[in-house]
């Protein structure tokens, strides 16, 4: 046996749990079982035709491949700059404020790293929760207490008492994500910004997940962060995966407070984590288009449209809101994993809600990701 040493985080997190899903879906395939795969948010829809061609032209562009810029193309940080004005309303110095970045997942798992102090007493992560298991998983590595904080009902942030049972003075930082993953909830302009002023008060860094702010189907469209007067301490996380259907490209940003983007600059030269300059040259191509983005949320509510009443019929109870591409159901009885075995062996995986941490329990989560034709198909088997 090898005896070299260890990190006992990477024991302690186990086994990702869509890395367990991924197995048991792989396995029914084996047994001959025809699986139509709702549990991993990875978009199937191809990628718009003009981003796949400005990616190539930038590829042949560059005869000589040059290590890419830690800091990101000029003319993409100003796209993005230019997309949250769009979006939000707020402008940001796109030279001192935004950053691209691998996607979104890597400046998740990371940011923990860069910010927990344990000498200085600033040991602890608050997660609400159920939610990404990535969060935990960063600050786990990081060496960070992981707190997690049950949501509000019918809500993405932890209601006002559970806010106030944080140790505040030992928070790092503070993760929200809206549209929420899982429940499909979004944090209001309001609740942004109250929940910015309480996190600077005690110098906490409030990061702001926003992966799935194109995507809602009632409503006004999702705010960001980013709309808050005050960016002190205060970061958004987006990324072209879900927006663009571009999730093999591994784009996205991080935008926000110009200290804490300072501090990411000075990091990302040893990461390696810059995207590609060809793919960043597709990316600016992506954000500076909408027309794509009103076809993508339009086949979503297609798919909805059809999973939603069959998940019903099934037996389940929607329990989340109307924004990302996840459906939230309620299990009845409260056995997910019974639920999700059943209807594995019929050819519908979904994610079980313990996947999401304290809070999923009794739930299951439909990712709308499969194309509207496999769609149909899965509704069929659920309507019986």
């Amino acid at each position: 046996m090898s005896t070299f040493s260890r990190n006992p985080a990477v024991e302690a997190g186990g086994v990702y749990p869509f890395v367990l899903m991924s197995q048991a879906r792989d396995a029914a395939r084996a047994r001959g079982i025809d699986v139509i795969d709702f549990t991993l948010g990875e978009p199937q829809e191809e990628t718009p035709a003009f981003i796949a061609e400005t990616l190539i032209a930038a590829l042949r562009a560059e005869p000589v491949s040059a290590y890419p810029s830690a800091l990101g193309l000029a003319e993409l940080r100003a796209a993005i700059a230019d997309w949250v004005t769009l979006r939000t309303g707020a402008r940001l110095d796109p030279d001192t404020q935004v950053i691209p970045t691998l996607g979104a997942k890597e400046l998740v798992y990371s940011l923990a790293s860069v910010l927990v102090d344990r000498d200085g007493g600033r040991d602890t992560v608050a997660i609400p929760t159920p939610s990404y298991p990535v969060y935990e998983r960063g600050a786990v590595m990081a060496g960070a207490r992981a707190q997690p904080v049950p949501l509000a009902s019918g809500s993405a942030l932890p209601s006002p008492e559970a806010l106030d049972m944080l140790p505040w003075d030992r928070l790092a930082l503070l993760w929200v994500t809206s549209p929420h993953n899982p429940t499909g909830t979004v944090v209001t302009a309001e609740e942004f910004e109250r929940l910015a002023r309480r996190c600077q008060e005690h110098g906490v860094v409030l990061a702001s997940d926003e992966a799935y702010s194109e995507l809602w189907f009632a409503g006004d469209a999702p705010g960001s962060v980013l709309g808050v007067p005050d960016l002190t301490n205060v970061v958004a996380v987006n990324t072209l995966s879900k927006r663009s259907s571009m999730p093999g490209y591994r784009s996205g940003f991080v935008a926000g407070d110009r200290e804490i983007i300072a501090l990411l600059k000075r990091l990302r030269p040893s990461m390696g984590t810059a995207p590609q300059t060809f793919v960043q040259r597709a990316a600016i191509a992506a954000w500076r288009d909408e027309t794509h983005v009103v076809a993508t949320r339009a086949r979503y509510a297609a798919k909805r449209e059809v999973m939603l009443p069959a998940l019903e019929a099934a037996g389940l109870r929607r329990a989340g809101g109307d924004a990302s591409f996840f459906l939230w159901m309620e299990v009845p009885g409260g056995d997910e994993a019974a639920f999700v075995a059943q209807w594995l062996e019929r050819g519908v995986a979904l994610a079980p809600g313990t996947a999401f941490g304290p809070g999923g329990e009794g739930h299951v989560r439909a990712a709308l990701v499969p194309t509207l034709a496999l769609c149909r198909q899965a509704a069929s088997r659920l309507l019986g």
